[in-house]
């Protein structure tokens, strides 16, 4: 089984996501992130499930869809038990700016 490890980055946009959504309903933010870790699970058993990252064309970077949010994820080419959760972003933003790049590589 495929082991799952949430980088700084990540853990950091869930928080994000989470505050944002809370000014609303605090209900919502604590499903919206419920369930986007839920999603991730997925990857334990199939972890090549989400799509390439269009982007970036690399089989190593890939993504999950959860409603408007994009999880990036990587395999490690080294070790194929391991897996990086590396960043959750709205699908409305651009990933290709140099600051999520580096966030990603």
């Amino acid at each position: 089984m495929v082991k799952i490890v949430w980088s700084e980055k990540s853990k950091n946009d869930l928080k994000s996501i989470f505050d944002f959504i809370s000014q609303n309903s605090i209900f919502f933010a604590k499903k919206t992130r419920s369930d986007l870790i839920k999603r991730t699970q997925i990857l334990k058993d199939y972890p090549n499930i989400g799509r390439i990252v269009p982007e970036f064309g690399l089989n190593h970077i890939r993504e999950l869809i959860y409603g408007n949010y994009r999880i990036i994820y990587k395999t490690n080419v080294n070790n194929f038990n391991l897996i990086e959760i590396v960043t959750i972003w709205h699908a409305s933003m651009d990933l290709n700016s140099s600051n999520r790049k580096q966030d990603i590589f």
